[in-house]
């Protein structure tokens, strides 16, 4: 079985632990007869935390390059993983400062899939909520499920795929359903 692959592992990576990547690469790095998918949730940086360059040189690989055997996934819930008053920040103080936004911006993309959660016309989104309460059998009528799914997304300042979900999870909670 030499050089055959022989299986897909998932490793979930704390954005705590980023300074520990390097390590981490190094020893996958050791067992090319593995794939792996490093996976970090709801990634983000703040103003003082240095961990983004350290990501950023993992994902470009630096001197050793990127172990083939390994991919880096992450989710988030900014566009750049930074908080907009940061990136504002340095464009009002750096002395470049298309420069400097550049680089703090730099990091998002090296992630080659962004999946946006935009808001949608209210027939789309009652079809959303329709669709998934079909697909699991929510006991609901009709009229209440339009009356309550609208509530939600007012009360949520929003109408879009994610606001149709969460509405769903809260309604088959209620019912006693699991998803």
């Amino acid at each position: 079985m030499h050089g055959e692959v022989v299986g897909l592992k998932l490793v979930e990576i704390h954005r705590e632990d980023i300074q520990s990547l390097p390590h981490l690469l190094a020893h996958l790095r050791g067992a090319p007869d593995r794939r792996f998918i490093l996976f970090c949730d709801d990634l983000s940086f703040e103003a003082l935390d240095t961990s983004c360059k350290s990501l950023k040189a993992v994902l470009e690989g630096g001197i050793e390059g990127k172990p083939a055997n390994v991919l880096f996934y992450a989710t988030s819930n900014r566009r750049h993983l930074m908080p907009r008053e940061m990136v504002d920040n340095e464009r009002s103080t750096a002395i470049n400062p298309g420069e400097a936004v550049e680089e703090k911006l730099s990091l998002s993309d090296r992630f080659g899939l962004w999946i946006g959660f935009h808001n949608c016309s209210q027939d789309d989104y009652l079809e959303m909520v329709r669709s998934y309460a079909g697909h699991y059998a929510l006991p609901i009528e009709n009229q209440s499920l339009r009356h309550e799914a609208l509530a939600w997304a007012i009360s949520r300042g929003s109408r879009s795929g994610r606001v149709a979900w969460q509405y769903i999870q809260d309604l088959a909670g209620r019912l006693g359903r699991t998803l």
